[in-house]
């Protein structure tokens, strides 16, 4: 599994002109599945996002003469009670090496993907909460707005 973790202010996702889901200061994860992927790189893709520090301690000083309000990189999603807005993102599997039409044979076919990407949630909700973790349409036309934090943008594969 692949994942574009983004440290957001504020994240929401439009389907159809209305909005279906939206969060305050939390992250936002961009989740590619690609046919290789098993219910054991969902729980170490979940463990990992959850126990991820990205966040600042404002409790302690920074310690550096950069605008952090407090000590960077030391608090997860979970320790500030952050929220999660993910959204499925098969394009994330598109190879680009031949000519110039995205090819996105690696990504997992849609009913596949989808039974993952369900066991992914479950998983950050487990550890989160449920009201704390939000989600997109799977398979939808969706636009998704972010207000990056930082920016602070990471990826994250699985397998690599």
């Amino acid at each position: 599994m692949r994942v574009v973790i983004q440290r957001v202010k504020s994240a929401s996702v439009t389907v159809d002109n209305a909005v279906v889901s939206s969060i305050g200061k939390g992250l936002c994860l961009l989740v590619g599945i690609t046919q290789e992927d098993t219910i054991a790189d969902v729980s170490k893709l979940a463990n990992k996002i959850l126990k991820l520090r990205l966040f600042e301690d404002i409790d302690q000083s920074a310690g550096t003469s950069t605008e952090w309000v407090g000590k960077p990189w030391m608090k997860s999603i979970i320790d500030i009670q952050g929220e999660i807005l993910s959204v499925s993102q098969f394009t994330l599997y598109a190879t680009i090496k031949k000519g110039t039409k995205p090819d996105f044979h690696k990504a997992q076919k849609g009913h596949l993907a989808n039974e993952l990407y369900e066991a992914f949630l479950k998983e950050l909700r487990d550890g989160l909460s449920v009201e704390s973790v939000k989600d997109g349409v799977f398979g939808a036309m969706m636009d998704v707005g972010i207000v990056n934090d930082g920016p602070v943008t990471i990826v994250y594969d699985t397998k690599e």
